[in-house]
């Protein structure tokens, strides 16, 4: 592939459409706010996520990038990510998420299993994505920024089903955000091993997402 084409994909990976079923998920949102936490503090709750899951899974995607070009096994790194995921509700749903970049890299390679089905791993998305990014060249740092973007516009997204908002505040939220983005991008970009990978925590969040697996009225899976 072409520095160009990993220009492109960047693109591609950043963008709402593409079919991944980000659309189920409210990047935790949901869950704090059933939980009781004010719409006025969204803004804080994104600075919050990005500080932890959302470090945790660059670091994870990143490191993921960096075993995959060097030929090596990816379980380490999913131990690792997933000794960082307390929850299984939230490992869960990322394996969701990491379904529909499975599905697009099937697509790409036309790897097929022993039935002639396309392959499945299973995997969680930070390393789903890392996948994409090693097949059409996606650099490490934009990966990162990536998965940072991704987290971001997801609880965005999200917010404007969930609460009464002029859908021009989220456009500010996100771009509010974005010094800490970059600060995240930097932090992480030289990452390469499983170790290396940070491991913040944000338990009330956690706590939230898991119960919310439960709930009986909810727009979104997570």
């Amino acid at each position: 592939m072409s520095s160009a084409t990993g220009s492109l994909a960047t693109l591609l990976l950043g963008d709402a459409r593409l079919p991944t079923g980000g659309h189920t998920q409210s990047g935790g949102l949901e869950p704090a706010l059933l939980a009781g936490m004010p719409s006025g503090d969204i803004p804080a709750y994104l600075t919050t996520r990005l500080r932890t899951a959302t470090l945790v899974d660059a670091a994870t995607g990143v490191v993921a990038l960096r075993v995959l070009l060097a030929g090596g096994p990816l379980e380490p790194v999913e131990q690792a990510w997933a000794a960082r995921t307390p929850s299984h509700v939230v490992r869960q749903a990322s394996v969701e998420l990491g379904r529909g970049y499975e599905r697009l890299l099937a697509r790409l390679t036309e790897e097929r299993d022993v039935r002639g089905r396309p392959v499945r791993r299973g995997e969680p998305r930070p390393i789903a994505i890392a996948r994409i990014a090693a097949r059409l060249d996606v650099p490490a740092a934009d990966l990162a920024r990536v998965i940072c973007h991704d987290d971001v516009q997801s609880a965005c997204a999200a917010a404007l089903k969930l609460a009464p908002l002029d859908p021009v505040d989220t456009v500010v939220w996100a771009l509010e955000v974005a010094p800490l983005v970059e600060q995240i991008v930097v932090q992480v970009a030289d990452l390469r091993t499983p170790a290396d990978i940070p491991a913040p925590a944000a338990p009330a969040a956690e706590i939230w997402q898991h119960a919310h697996a439960t709930a009986r009225r909810r727009l979104f899976r997570a």
